[in-house]
């Protein structure tokens, strides 16, 4: 890759198939994996989070795991400083750097050359735009004529993520933009995997699997030096599994919240990949087909070329 090329990141929903298309693409070509993920930056969070295993990361280089300790807080745009740091790298090692996760935040805070605003909880924030991503343009406007006047003109993506931001943080966006501007952003391709009705499923078999792989186990050594306030315990399903261990809630019950909030994170996630990415660089593809792996290589190839398939 040289740096005029589009940037590939291959994104979607929790649970959708990123990592095995990602890693299959990785062994074709030589690449390097920046992990998008907020809650794979934690260190020792690992079962709970899919992280790579230790074999995996050995296998293939990756950035962005185990970044920082799980007191530390860590905003979409402290990522992506780092991450043009890591892509510096995977060119200097002649790799290709190739992008995958689900935090939309942090893809926007990359390749966004606006992103510029106060460090937000990352959950609190898909939730939000979620819902607002139901309301019409004239809403939206409505909303940001209140909340952020000079932001009120601008188009559905910018109105709602100026009204996220003003509700959230109670600074308006504009004034976050009067200072110091940011790096220009990255022009990228995006591979979004879904597998569509089979998501649920595919959900409820790698949870089963991080049970088997000790995921309560994890959880009862990080409940011992992590305090109960840290940022890294708002992972999905992790505070639910440590009031199981803690014995503070029955384990079934511990066991169905963390299905339905798992359930709930891929939704808004969904959601956040349909409205929030630009339609002219996306391709779709749904891991289960049998011809998955020749449809990601063909959008691999046409970011070679500038294009994107059809």
């Amino acid at each position: 890759m040289d740096e005029a090329e589009p940037l590939r990141i291959i994104c979607g929903p929790t649970g959708a198939g990123k990592t095995a298309l990602a890693f299959a693409l990785a062994r074709a070509h030589p690449a390097m994996i920046l992990s998008a993920d907020s809650r794979q930056i934690y260190r020792g969070f690992d079962i709970g989070t899919a992280k790579p295993t230790k074999r995996e990361q050995r296998q293939l280089p990756h950035r962005g795991i185990d970044v920082v300790e799980p007191t530390e807080r860590y905003s979409a745009a402290k990522w992506a400083e780092s991450a043009r740091t890591w892509i510096d790298e995977a060119i200097a090692e002649m790799r290709t750097p190739l992008v995958v996760g689900g935090a939309g935040l942090y893809l926007r805070a990359l390749t966004d050359p606006l992103f510029d605003e106060p460090p937000l909880d990352p959950e609190k924030r898909e939730a939000l735009d979620a819902e607002l991503g139901a309301l019409s343009v004239d809403e939206l406007r409505r909303w940001c004529i209140e909340l952020d006047p000079p932001r009120a003109h601008l188009g559905r993506t910018q109105l709602l993520r100026a009204i996220t931001v003003a509700l959230l943080s109670g600074t308006p966006i504009s004034a976050w933009h009067a200072r110091e501007p940011r790096a220009a952003g990255l022009s990228a391709r995006y591979l979004v995997v879904d597998p569509g009705v089979a998501l649920s499923a595919r959900l409820d078999e790698r949870f089963a699997a991080m049970l088997e792989a000790g995921w309560e186990r994890e959880v009862v050594r990080l409940a011992r030096t992590v305090p109960a306030d840290a940022p890294a315990w708002n992972g999905t399903g992790y505070k639910w599994i440590r009031s199981a261990v803690a014995k503070e809630i029955p384990r079934e019950d511990a066991l169905a919240k963390v299905r339905v909030d798992t359930r709930q994170y891929a939704k808004r996630q969904r959601t956040w990949f349909r409205h929030q990415l630009p339609a002219a660089s996306v391709t779709r593809i749904d891991p289960g087909v049998a011809d998955a792996l020749e449809l990601a290589e063909r959008w691999w190839n046409a970011t070679d070329d500038g294009g994107m398939l059809a």
